[in-house]
């Protein structure tokens, strides 16, 4: 398994009701053993999660799923986390 980081970064206006199904989406993960370590910055501007996955297509797959990214009320960028 290899880290990634997913940095998640407002639009404009997004709809405040994705956060709680964002956060339970990362819950589910961090259950899972997938999501080490996730938060929001201090400026409210975005936040990022540390996944643990396969490859990058996987990470990006997960991502993708997370109803931030669905919703369209974030950019998701991820990056691969060598350490």
């Amino acid at each position: 398994m290899h880290r990634y980081l997913i940095l998640l970064m407002r639009r404009p206006h997004p709809d405040p009701a994705v956060l709680p199904l964002h956060r339970a989406y990362l819950e589910g993960l961090r259950g899972q053993g997938q999501v080490e370590l996730y938060g929001g910055f201090g400026d409210k501007s975005g936040g990022a999660y540390v996944l643990r996955a396969g490859d990058l297509a996987q990470a990006t797959a997960i991502a993708h799923n997370d109803p931030a990214h669905i919703s369209g009320g974030w950019d998701i960028t991820v990056h691969e986390w060598l350490t």
